[in-house]
């Protein structure tokens, strides 16, 4: 009997609380989307995944797609760059709807790979 491969996939984002702590980490700012990252502290476990695409950017049709396109490019490409014990979640943006599917892949890889970190204003500081 053969070991188990190991997982080269994502695992899945599902409860708002898992979104919510996300939202704590960094922020990496893109054209197509926003990737939000958290580093858990436990690198036994695979990395998690979530996808968010907003009402603000369609109907409930383009909103779908935009999500089914990110989840395949994950699955084909990104998966394989995200890091044990961290948590991501992309925020989809309207231009992903049209974009070539490669440079969806090649973005969202360069996006989990970069070093650059942005950081949220803190909790009340925004003006409303």
């Amino acid at each position: 009997m053969t070991s188990p491969k190991p997982k080269s996939t994502a695992g899945r984002l599902k409860s708002r609380p898992q979104f919510l702590a996300v939202r704590k980490g960094e922020q990496r700012k893109g054209p197509l989307f926003l990737l939000e990252v958290l580093d858990r502290g436990e690198p036994d476990t695979g990395p998690r995944v979530g996808f968010t695409v907003t009402k603000k950017h369609g109907n409930a049709v383009e909103r779908n797609r935009m999500r089914r396109r990110l989840k395949e490019a994950v699955r084909l490409s990104a998966g394989f760059a995200m890091k044990p014990g961290h948590d991501y979640v992309i925020v989809a943006r309207r231009d992903l709807l049209n974009a070539p599917f490669e440079r969806i892949g090649k973005t969202l890889c360069e996006r989990i790979e970069s070093k650059q970190k942005y950081s949220r204003p803190p909790a009340g500081s925004r003006k409303e």
